[in-house]
């Protein structure tokens, strides 16, 4: 798939996941076999106050996030044209804008999901930022189906968006009130891919390798987004590289990935560190990047046998020794279980 003069090979992109698409995870991501990783969602009025958290967010591996794609929100296009410009000059290829986040602090401000009751101000804004840019780097977009299921107008919202200049759609395909419940209905991705010329990018309910080759197959889409099937399981990223499905890590795979991943995060939480972090959270690096790390180690250990045993140890542990310590005896032994051994994991956490 081409976005821009960038081709994204394969087209399997991961989604821009609030609290899980920080650097370290979309680094492993990308070696992992994604062909694209976007920052969690940034607020674009944030970009000008550059605090803590705004860093944290903005922050990418240089030699190996390319192209970096920067996720932005917000509902005023003179504010967004402005973030669009700041990204770029800080290292953006492609700047995405999220349409679809249905959490009302987002929406109650016009942006996210909001923007699909106003069509034209949507476009006003693709265009205020591709004239901030100089038309320099792609905008790309993400959009739901719709405000409801009374006002499903994903086809419409394509069009207008691909005539204000889009360079690629994403859609996922369900509905803001349906948040992230129930299925999605891929029949819209098709529609849209028959509507538009720009590429299409399908997102909803692709939790393994054999989804994504049936959504491709079934929509026609020029990329597969996935989300909520790589918590967890960056693995999914190597099935989709070598086309087909691969055996289960190992319990050694398994740890060995989850050790890399918890010491790049404690080195992500680290580098942030300065006297306003300090003032601001009152937390040392170590100690904040232990707290947010507990929940991927949720995910890692769905699906797993004594997981839920696990999980319920480690909530509840904030020495970050005590935590390698779980995670090394937990990980270097625990074999699959049965599908149940998974009920309780709250995905919706990592969708703000």
């Amino acid at each position: 798939m081409k976005i821009g003069s960038f081709t994204i090979d394969p087209p399997v992109l991961l989604a821009p996941m609030a609290g899980v698409s920080e650097q370290p995870f979309r680094v492993l991501a990308l070696e992992m076999g994604a062909g694209l990783a976007t920052t969690e969602l940034i607020s674009s009025s944030g970009i000008f106050y550059q605090n803590r958290r705004t860093k944290q967010y903005m922050t990418f591996d240089r030699g190996k996030e390319r192209p970096y794609s920067m996720q932005l929100f917000g509902g005023d296009p003179k504010v967004m044209a402005a973030a669009a410009r700041a990204a770029m000059e800080h290292g953006a290829d492609i700047v995405d804008i999220n349409m679809g986040c249905p959490v009302k602090k987002v929406t109650g401000t016009g942006a996210g999901s909001a923007l699909s009751c106003d069509p034209p101000r949507a476009a006003a804004i693709i265009e205020a930022m591709r004239a901030a840019t100089d038309d320099r780097v792609p905008i790309t977009v993400k959009i739901r189906a719709g405000w409801d299921d009374k006002s499903i107008n994903c086809v419409e919202m394509a069009k207008t968006l691909e005539g204000a200049g889009c360079a690629a759609l994403a859609l996922h395909a369900r509905t803001r009130a349906a948040g992230y419940s129930g299925q999605a209905n891929w029949s819209l991705i098709a529609s849209i891919k028959q509507a538009v010329k720009m590429p299409i990018i399908g997102n909803g309910d692709v939790l393994t390798f054999e989804d994504s080759q049936r959504m491709f197959q079934e929509t026609g889409c020029d990329a597969v987004m996935i989300g909520r099937g790589a918590l967890g399981n960056p693995w999914i990223f190597e099935s989709t590289r070598a086309g087909k499905t691969l055996p289960p890590p190992t319990p050694e795979q398994r740890l060995a990935l989850i050790r890399r991943h918890h010491t790049m995060h404690i080195a992500f939480h680290e580098s942030l560190d300065d006297e306003e972090s300090r003032r601001l959270l009152r937390t040392p690096p170590a100690l904040m990047a232990t707290k947010t790390f507990r929940q991927h180690l949720v995910w890692y250990s769905r699906g797993l046998v004594g997981g839920k045993e696990f999980r319920k140890a480690v909530l509840t542990l904030e020495d970050p020794n005590a935590v390698v310590d779980h995670l090394e005896r937990f990980f270097s032994a625990a074999a699959v279980s049965a599908p149940e051994e998974a009920e309780g994991v709250n995905y919706q956490q990592a969708f703000g």
